[in-house]
């Protein structure tokens, strides 16, 4: 409990500087481009195209889902995603990133994934955003039950911290785990249900299994929220899979930071 209580009083003294931080780190991924900030939105878009593209007339014919065409239900699972693997990987990187941080300024090691994280939240807020734009393009006016995208944004931002502090620190100590989390991500992808619905599927172990996935869960949230229009009480098995596999991984990162966080100056 002392560390915990390290890492959160760490993050209160600093948030002025976290703020700052994360301002820095957006700046710093589109400076030095001609079209910037377009960048954010294009590459996702790029992504979305090949995917739709090869589902829409390739792999599944094309079709509506839930009754919704095939492209909105599609965005409504990879816009999250594009958040989570950014930090997945992000994360994973992100103290050998920014190891000056800890070795010439002792900035607190456990809030540097914070600051990274804040900085991918603000550009997917401005994907969000453009994704309800294009919901209003095809017809599908807002509902009451987008109130919850906020919630499923706050679960996934405290979720992938947690994990961008538990992996940030082991890849500061081996840079072979970094490259396992980039090398697993792809798998990630594939296995998370963002391309099909997890919960429709035939074996229970399986479909299980995937439930327990944070990546699931959030993806299945956000269509509840933009395709379904299911409230999150009602997938509350799913919130209580989500419960159990947080407070896993804030452990696994409070004891990371532990048994860590005095080597990491010297290995960096």
């Amino acid at each position: 409990m002392s560390t915990l209580k390290e890492i959160l009083t760490d993050h209160f003294q600093y948030r002025t500087q976290l703020v700052k931080l994360a301002k820095a780190d957006l700046k710093k991924t589109y400076s030095g481009s001609v079209l910037g900030w377009s960048w954010a939105l294009i590459r996702p878009s790029i992504l979305i195209f090949v995917f739709w593209f090869a589902f829409a007339f390739g792999l599944r014919k094309g079709g509506d889902v839930d009754g919704y065409p095939f492209f909105l239900w599609l965005i409504a699972g990879m816009i999250p995603w594009f958040y989570m693997r950014d930090m997945i990987t992000g994360g994973a990187g992100s103290i050998r990133k920014y190891k000056y941080l800890v070795t010439k300024i002792k900035f607190p090691t456990s809030t540097i994934p914070t600051f990274v994280s804040m900085a991918l939240m603000v550009s997917h807020v401005g994907l969000v955003a453009v994704m309800i734009l294009i919901y209003m393009g095809f017809g599908y006016m807002p509902t009451i039950y987008y109130l919850q995208i906020p919630l499923y944004m706050l679960l996934m931002f405290l979720f992938f911290t947690s994990w961008g502090l538990f992996s940030g620190l082991l890849s500061a100590i081996s840079k072979d785990f970094l490259n396992l989390v980039k090398s697993l991500t792809q798998a990630l992808f594939w296995m998370s249900g963002i391309l099909y619905d997890a919960s429709t599927i035939d074996n229970e172990v399986i479909r299980s299994i995937l439930l327990f996935n944070p990546v699931t869960i959030i993806a299945n949230g956000y269509r509840n929220a933009f395709i379904k229009h299911v409230w999150f009480w009602e997938e509350w098995q799913q919130l209580v899979n989500f419960a159990i596999v947080y407070v896993i991984m804030v452990i696994l990162s409070v004891w990371a930071y532990r048994r860590l966080k005095k080597e990491i100056p010297d290995i960096l």
